[in-house]
């Protein structure tokens, strides 16, 4: 007789996958929608429509987190403020979320590539190609952060959809257990990542069009989640004047002719003057500003600055009163 029994559902057969399967199943982000069963045989335009629609229930998801998001990001301010780091820490498409966004704070906010660090399970190599397994050891998460010389003061995010993937739960507890600053970021409602976490940021967004695919919803809240937590850190920083990318780091022409018209918002000044000014700042924006605005020159505007810590206010307050 022929048994019926699929080894791989089987929780108890050696090398079966019935265990994970079940705990797949009570997650959110994995969750089935026969409602949308029949999508495939839709109109392009319809499922275009669903899509976009799904799309804009991300922000209200991220909206009733918004004082979990602040704390954790005042925390990781004063980290880093004290010399810290920024570093991400996830698999598959959370760990390029966590590079995207790492990568970059340099060219935004005149970041030293060392400051803000994502880490992928599997390495450089798994941005564009999986790397089969490496998601599922805690250990190279904790070998990683060692491979850094993790300090108390640096901050670690473990970014995951399904708040379960191993390496990003790895990065927080190691880190945790060195004394860092850890947050978890998640899509899915009491997970272990989370718990593993200072800061458990929990961000459900419910099932997926496609099911299990974590790179649609779950990954537009991730990015969003991100995108606070890396330019609020660095307007707390003093990386910005304003809304204004006052730390740009001018490295094509259109970042040149973007640092001009920075210079010219923040200051009025005549294209001759924000010319000159940039001249005697070796085209450092700031400088450039705070030498035009608090009238100082370009050694003096670097002095000030050191002294208020980057923060551009600061050293227009200190010039307005010497």
């Amino acid at each position: 007789m022929t048994s019926t029994t699929d080894p791989s559902t089987d929780a108890d057969t050696p090398g079966g996958y019935g265990e994970l399967r079940a705990q797949l199943a009570t997650l959110t982000t994995e969750a089935f929608r026969p409602e949308l069963a029949e999508i495939d045989q839709l109109p392009t335009g319809e499922i275009a429509r669903i899509m976009n629609g799904e799309d804009t229930t991300v922000p209200a998801a991220v909206a009733e987190k918004l004082p979990q998001i602040a704390a954790a990001i005042d925390a990781t301010a004063e980290r880093m403020a004290r010399g810290g780091r920024l570093i991400y820490a996830g698999a598959g498409t959370a760990g390029r979320l966590g590079v995207l966004d790492a990568s970059e704070c340099p060219p935004t906010f005149n970041t030293d590539p060392s400051e803000v660090v994502g880490l992928i399970a599997g390495g450089p190599s798994a941005m564009v190609k999986s790397v089969e397994g490496a998601e599922d050891s805690k250990e190279l998460a904790a070998a990683d952060l060692d491979g850094m010389g993790l300090t108390a003061d640096d901050t670690v995010v473990g970014i995951s959809a399904s708040g379960r993937t191993p390496y990003a739960i790895g990065a927080v507890e190691h880190a945790r257990a060195q004394g860092a600053l850890t947050i978890g970021l998640s899509c899915n409602a009491e997970s272990a990542l989370a718990a593993a976490a200072e800061h458990g940021l929990e961000i459900v967004v419910g099932p997926e069009l496609l099911t299990g695919s974590t790179r649609l919803k779950a990954g537009t809240a991730q990015k969003l989640v991100l995108n606070m937590l890396s330019t609020i850190t660095m307007i707390r920083l003093g990386k910005t004047y304003g809304n204004l990318m006052v730390d740009v780091r001018a490295s094509n022409e259109k970042l040149r002719a973007r640092s001009r018209r920075i210079v010219s918002l923040a200051t009025g000044a005549s294209d001759q003057e924000i010319e000159a000014a940039l001249a005697a700042t070796d085209g450092e924006v700031k400088n450039a500003i705070l030498t035009i605005l608090g009238g100082v020159d370009g050694p003096t505007a670097a002095t000030l600055l050191a002294d208020s810590h980057g923060h551009l206010r600061a050293a227009l307050a200190a010039a307005r009163t010497t």
